[in-house]
């Protein structure tokens, strides 16, 4: 102890001391701050990176998630298309084929409408020749070929094709009064109109004043 502190009594000394204890507390409590600040700093730098690296991944989850929403849509376009070009292809592929049989068709039934039915010895040829042709009738029908024969029906021009109109006393206009050639549709589309004669309207009559 030195010669400065001997002159001190015991009191003051006690108070010395005190004074010291409590500037040390205020030391260590300064010193704990900063570390508790330093930490707390370090832990915020640090829960932002992850909060970074979170929003990050969770973007790229969701553009994943469109990209893989978008791929499964266009797979089930393509096969909503491919299936529907197979209906398409399945349902009209005797287009063509159908197409050369109506010819052999309509032959056999000029023939039959042309025939002698009172001849006895044509009889079995006609017979003959009405049961091949309700035989092909019966097997195109099987594939959707049906024939379109619009006799007193209202004109139609996506089925019919008018060749000739005629006024008909007691028929309304627009009414298919003769059919000069069948025509025939396949599942539904035509494939050949229907050859048609159509009534038309009957001219007004003009009037005339006979009064002087």
């Amino acid at each position: 102890m030195s010669s400065e502190d001997k002159s001190l009594s015991p009191e003051e000394q006690a108070v010395d001391v005190e004074q010291v204890a409590q500037e040390g507390e205020v030391l260590a409590a300064d010193a704990a701050d900063a570390v508790e600040g330093e930490f707390e700093a370090g832990e915020d730098a640090r829960i932002a990176e992850l909060e970074k690296k979170l929003a990050a991944a969770e973007e790229k989850i969701a553009e994943q998630k469109d990209s893989v929403v978008r791929a499964a849509a266009e797979v089930q376009n393509i096969r909503s298309r491919t299936a529907k070009d197979v209906e398409k292809a399945h349902k009209f592929a005797l287009d063509k084929f159908a197409a050369e049989l109506l010819p052999v068709i309509d032959n056999m039934e000029l023939a039959l409408s042309h025939a002698d039915h009172e001849n006895d010895d044509l009889k079995p040829m006609i017979e003959g020749v009405e049961l091949t042709l309700k035989a092909m009738l019966s097997s195109v029908e099987k594939f959707g070929v049906v024939a379109i024969d619009p006799k007193d029906a209202p004109f139609d021009p996506e089925k019919h094709q008018a060749m000739s109109m005629q006024e008909i006393p007691g028929v309304p206009a627009n009414t298919v009064i003769a059919v000069m050639q069948k025509g025939y549709e396949l599942n539904g589309r035509v494939i050949r109109p229907a050859m048609v004669m159509v009534s038309k309207a009957s001219a007004a009559p003009s009037s005339v004043d006979t009064q002087a």
